[in-house]
């Protein structure tokens, strides 16, 4: 009686995972069309690329425009008299990193996907803040916009203390059991916040358990059993060959077909070929939500808070997020953990910035700005 409770525990928890995973991809797959929609229209008049694939991705690049108002703007160095800009940026934005070291250093960061790409003409290697998918070049958008830093509302809404700025790709010190420390990058640390920025990411990545229960902190801050898990199976790429008999006969039924319904009965039938197979490869118990859980120990070692920033359009993410705060001991760390939507921030920032977020993210306000305290246009 007892084993059969337990395999029912274990059913319903990959189902569980699987549920979340199938959720996942659908609702990250459809955002990413609707904003490829967006940025072929956004990118007309403005220095760009798309990457090579089926679904392909819009990647920007810097380069400079005329202008008839100098003052106050970023000249380019290359050419007097012009003004430089990213077509993946807001000009108010991208002008403050230009001007900020520390930003301008987060854009230098290599595209890991650059091979994708068509080679641009200038020579300049892709970055990963360049595409148009990017989570963390969102975010720049929001916090480096003139005033929204130190607009009030912003860092009251989301608890920042102090007047300094914020920092992009810091590098924590969540410490291991084995006395050393893992030197995770989070998206941002503004004064005692640090936040994870997602956009279009599939999910907060899995982990096996043996390397999240390695953290120090980790049945301190959790109940182990309480978090979402998952079993982990070692990818490889299997070959024809190794189902010889099955890829070139059983898919084969007679009757008219087309060479297109042909291909479409072969790939699914081997694709269910290869998934019975990996179903018979070893697997290891791991953990969902990785980052989160992660997150929340970097926020627990450092005495910080911590947020989520999500688009409204995922709630696949928010699902998980409440999945991982249900399993917080303490109610002093749940409660400096928040989520919140690009959309709820986007109220609190200048217009101009709202209508930039809404032509080229489809992130659209809720209600007036004016009512929320948003930051006055004057300061953008």
């Amino acid at each position: 009686m007892e084993s059969g409770r337990i395999f029912v525990t274990v059913l319903d928890e990959w189902c569980l995972a699987r549920s979340m995973s199938v959720k996942s991809s659908w609702y990250a797959s459809e955002l990413r069309r609707e904003l490829g929609v967006r940025n072929r229209l956004w990118a007309r008049g403005r220095v760009y690329v798309e990457s090579y694939g089926t679904v392909p991705v819009i990647v920007y690049a810097p380069a400079d425009h005329p202008t008839d108002h100098p003052e106050g703007t970023l000249l380019s160095a290359r050419a007097p008299g012009r003004i430089e800009r990213h077509g993946n940026f807001f000009d108010g934005s991208y002008a403050a990193i230009c001007a900020n070291k520390e930003w301008m250093r987060r854009l230098d960061k290599i595209h890991a996907q650059g091979r994708a790409l068509p080679k641009a003409e200038s020579g300049r290697k892709w970055r990963e803040l360049d595409s148009s998918m990017s989570s963390d070049a969102l975010l720049m958008n929001v916090f480096c916009a003139p005033g929204v830093a130190e607009a009030a509302a912003v860092r009251l809404t989301l608890g920042v203390d102090g007047e300094g700025l914020p920092e992009f790709g810091w590098k924590a010190r969540v410490p291991l059991a084995s006395g050393r420390f893992d030197r995770t990058e989070i998206d941002m640390r503004w004064g005692g916040l640090l936040v994870e920025a997602k956009l279009t990411e599939g999910d907060f990545q899995t982990r096996a358990a043996r390397v999240v229960e390695a953290y120090r902190d980790f049945d301190a801050v959790f109940e182990r059993e309480l978090l979402p898990r998952v079993e982990l199976r070692a990818a490889r790429r299997r070959t024809v060959v190794e189902f010889a008999e099955e890829f070139t006969q059983e898919w084969e039924q007679p009757g008219a077909r087309s060479a297109f319904e042909t291909n479409e009965v072969a790939r699914e039938f081997q694709a269910g070929i290869v998934a019975r197979a990996r179903e018979t490869e070893p697997a290891e118990g791991g953990y969902a939500g990785y980052q989160l859980i992660r997150n929340v120990l970097a926020a627990y070692a450092e005495g910080a808070s911590f947020c989520v920033l999500h688009d409204e359009r995922r709630p696949d993410l928010r699902e998980t997020w409440f999945a991982v705060m249900a399993a917080v001991k303490s109610a002093e760390i749940r409660v400096r953990c928040k989520v919140m939507t690009w959309q709820e921030l986007a109220v609190l920032t200048p217009e101009r910035l709202q209508e930039f977020l809404d032509l080229k993210y489809g992130i659209a306000t809720c209600g007036g700005a004016d009512a929320a305290g948003a930051v006055n246009e004057d300061s953008s």
